[in-house]
């Protein structure tokens, strides 16, 4: 099968869902792409082969749909896995990045031990949309002087613009795009 017939085949199975979380959006629902093994392995496949020739010492999976592809993916790549997740959900002493949302602020945080200086590492999360939260977890793996190779996700809704905000010269896949 060719990239391209992948990348159909996998965009075929992701499910539009109208008017959700609220009117005039369309929210694409993976869960109809993940309960498909073929399809499953199909994405972290793809995902995998955009990073292959990258020294990639640990995948950094962004709560909580970034750790459904993070941990087959740090398999694959033979990396260590990462989590970064909301405040106070990490039982040891974090570091935490702060980022706007619509109305207000949220923020994420990262085991201090978690990366060490000089570290190689990948970010990875299902959804780019505004980029708020990727870039949030870009500074923080920049707070624990790791190096970030790249960022992987499922799905880049184009129109939020969220690649905007990320360095150029940064490597940003993104499978499906609408």
């Amino acid at each position: 099968m060719t990239t391209i017939d992948v990348v159909t085949n996998v965009k075929e199975k992701i499910r539009s869902v109208k008017d959700f979380p609220k009117p005039g959006i369309i929210f694409r629902d993976i869960t109809t792409a993940l309960k498909d093994s073929n399809t499953l392995q199909e994405m972290i496949d793809y995902l995998c082969e955009q990073f292959k020739d990258q020294k990639i010492d640990y995948i950094a999976g962004i709560e909580s749909r970034g750790f459904i592809f993070g941990m087959p993916m740090a398999y694959k790549l033979k990396a260590g896995f990462v989590p970064i997740r909301k405040p106070n959900k990490l039982p040891a002493e974090t570091i935490s990045q702060e980022y706007a949302l619509e109305y207000g602020t949220d923020k994420i945080e990262v085991h201090t031990d978690a990366i060490k200086e000089g570290d190689n590492v990948l970010i990875v999360d299902d959804l780019l949309a505004t980029g708020g939260t990727a870039e949030a977890a870009c500074k923080l793996i920049k707070k624990t002087g790791g190096n970030l190779v790249g960022i992987a996700f499922l799905i880049e809704l184009e129109d939020l613009k969220g690649r905007e905000k990320f360095d150029k010269d940064l490597k940003i896949v993104s499978m499906l795009k609408y």
